[in-house]
């Protein structure tokens, strides 16, 4: 056997170690779990000591496990350094780009660009993923993240801001009708609220003050979805009051089928950014998406 042929079983195990799984370990690889199993098993042989503790309802690693856990994450950090600094002089992008999207905002405005750079650059392979829950880059091998909000800890990443959203508090004109139109926050009590929520919490209203500043509020749930589209589709229904962003509804409010509510309330304005591990940030692939979401937001194609 070669050298080299247990790197495939360096990164099986790493991956199933960082994933917790053989199952999620296989999807992420696009493999069987029996391959995955197998790949980490023969390792294991090869060493001669077992890595993880195997039981029908978990998967840890042994103490032997957790420190070659440590030196295989440095080895594979120096290839992908190594990578970068071969492939930066490349003038195209090109090979697989891993990118996670937020739902909505990923599929309307992030998604066609993605798609338009695949037809320029066949050599170019995308694995994009949709979520609103917290993706740590480097642990799940993203290459690229775009984020709506304030970033928290962004250690070992770097991070760009491309644009802002302004949001604000929408009903359509049937619901109005019916139910009348708020004066004040509080008077949203009551009535019917559509509110998004992630990790099983909702997420608060952000409502600007005459003094400029932002306050939190969190208004009666009466309907909760975890995706920006299945809140505007419940909008539109007549189903309450939303907080959505401009770019989600300016076309609504410009047709009439949407109506901004409580305008002296709106006006706050959220980052989108773009993240990406600091040790992959010479790789063409990055490089041009990123270029090109900057030069797109400074188009306002974005807002």
């Amino acid at each position: 056997m070669r050298r080299t042929d247990h790197l495939g079983g360096i990164t099986a195990f790493v991956t199933t170690a960082q994933l917790g799984s053989f199952t999620a370990a296989a999807e992420r690889l696009g493999l069987t779990k029996s391959a995955v199993g197998k790949s980490v098993g023969r390792l294991e042989n090869r060493l001669g000591i077992k890595l993880f503790q195997r039981s029908t309802r978990r998967l840890s690693l042994t103490p032997d496990g957790e420190a070659f856990l440590i030196s295989c994450q440095s080895a594979l950090d120096i290839l992908e350094q190594a990578e970068a600094a071969l492939t930066s002089h490349i003038p195209h992008p090109a090979g697989r780009l891993r990118i996670d999207l937020p739902a909505a905002f990923g599929r309307q405005r992030i998604l066609p660009v993605l798609l338009q750079m695949a037809g320029d650059y066949p050599e170019l392979a995308l694995t994009v993923s949709f979520s609103e829950r917290f993706v740590d880059l480097i642990e799940e091998g993203i290459d690229l993240a775009i984020r709506i909000g304030e970033l928290a800890d962004s250690s070992g990443l770097v991070a760009r801001k491309l644009t802002t959203q302004k949001l604000v508090i929408c009903a359509s004109p049937d619901y109005l009708h019916s139910n009348g139109e708020p004066g004040t926050p509080e008077e949203l009590s009551q009535h019917q609220c559509v509110v998004g929520f992630r990790r099983n919490q909702p997420i608060s209203w952000l409502l600007k003050e005459k003094t400029g500043e932002t306050r939190r509020y969190t208004p009666p749930a009466t309907y909760e979805f975890s995706d920006g589209d299945a809140m505007l589709s419940a909008v539109l229904a007549g189903c309450g009051f939303a907080q959505l962003p401009l770019w989600m509804v300016g076309s609504y409010l410009e047709s009439g089928k949407l109506k901004e509510v409580l305008q002296g309330h709106s006006g706050v304005e959220i980052p989108i950014s773009a993240l990406w591990p600091k040790n992959r940030q010479l790789l063409p692939k990055i490089r041009h998406v990123v270029d090109a979401l900057v030069e797109m937001a400074e188009n306002g194609l974005l807002d």
